[in-house]
C-alpha cells in the first residue's frame, strides 16, 4: 500500500480512533528503536509471519532517512535456500539485549514458546511492543501493545447470529477504534506509515465512516506485489 492509498485510507478513517491510535503506537516503535539501524526484531506466531509489515517498514526506512526502522525479521521456520536477512531463526530472541527492541505481530495467541522467548528479551533489557488481539500474558510483557480485536466470523445463510453480537448500527461509529472494524494487516499500514513520517498531522474533521467508506472504497486497490 502506497503513499496515495493510505491517504485515501486515513481519509475513510477520519473521525474514529483508529488514526491516533496507529499514530501514538508508531510514535513508540519509533522512539524505542537504536539510532543507528539493527535494532529492530520482528516476529509473528508459528502461524502469522508479519513478512508484510517487514517489507512496509525498510521502505518506510529508505524513504524517511531513519535506518533504524528497518526489521530483522525472525521466522519460527527457516526454509532452506532463502536469503540472509529471511534466514534469522528464533534463537536471535535469545540475544537480544538492551538498547533493542522487539516487535510481536499475531491476530492470535503467541503461545508458550513465543512468550517465553519474549519475556526472556523482556529480561535482558529488549524493549518490547505487540501489535495483537489483545492476548492477556503478550500484553503483560510489552511496555505498550495496540488491540486489533479480530473480526467476527459473519454466520451462514440461515444460521442464527452469534450469541451477544450486536448488529451493525450507527452507534458502533463512537465505539473507538475497533468500530471500524479493521483487520490485522491494515493497521499494519497504517503504523508503518506513520513510523515515517516526520510529523504527525492534526486528525481531519469527523464524518460518518460509512459514507466516507462507501465513496473512496473503488479508491483502494489491492496492494502491489511485496519485494520479500
Amino acid at each position: 500500500m502506497d503513499a496515495v492509498r493510505v491517504a485515501l485510507l486515513r481519509e475513510v478513517l477520519a473521525g474514529t480512533e483508529w488514526i491516533q491510535a496507529t499514530r501514538r503506537f508508531a510514535g513508540s516503535l519509533r522512539a524505542s528503536v537504536a539510532p543507528h539501524g539493527g535494532g529492530l526484531l520482528l516476529v509473528g506466531s508459528a502461524e502469522y509471519e508479519p513478512w508484510h509489515l517487514a517489507a512496509h517498514l525498510d521502505d518506510e526506512a529508505a524513504w524517511s532517512g531513519l535506518p533504524e526502522l528497518s526489521p530483522t525479521l525472525v521466522r519460527h521456520r527457516v526454509p532452506l535456500g532463502v536469503p540472509a536477512h529471511l534466514s534469522v531463526g528464533l534463537g536471535r530472541l535469545e540475544t537480544a539485549r538492551r538498547g533493542e527492541t522487539l516487535l510481536v505481530v499475531t491476530p492470535e495467541a503467541p503461545g508458550a514458546g513465543l512468550l517465553e522467548r519474549v519475556h526472556d528479551a523482556r529480561r535482558n533489557g529488549a524493549t518490547v511492543l505487540a501489535l495483537d488481539a489483545g492476548d492477556r500474558d503478550l500484553g503483560a510483557l510489552a511496555h505498550d501493545a495496540l488491540t486489533v480485536p479480530a473480526l467476527p466470523v459473519p454466520p451462514l445463510p440461515g444460521e442464527p447470529a452469534t450469541a451477544g453480537a450486536a448488529a451493525p448500527d450507527d452507534t458502533a461509529e463512537a465505539a473507538g477504534p475497533a468500530a471500524a472494524d479493521l483487520d490485522l494487516d491494515t493497521v499494519q499500514h497504517l503504523v508503518s506509515a506513520a513510523a515515517g513520517e516526520n510529523s504527525l498531522p492534526a486528525p481531519r474533521r469527523h464524518r460518518r465512516f460509512r459514507d466516507r467508506l462507501s465513496r473512496l472504497a473503488d479508491q483502494l486497490t489491492a496492494p502491489p506485489p511485496p519485494r520479500w
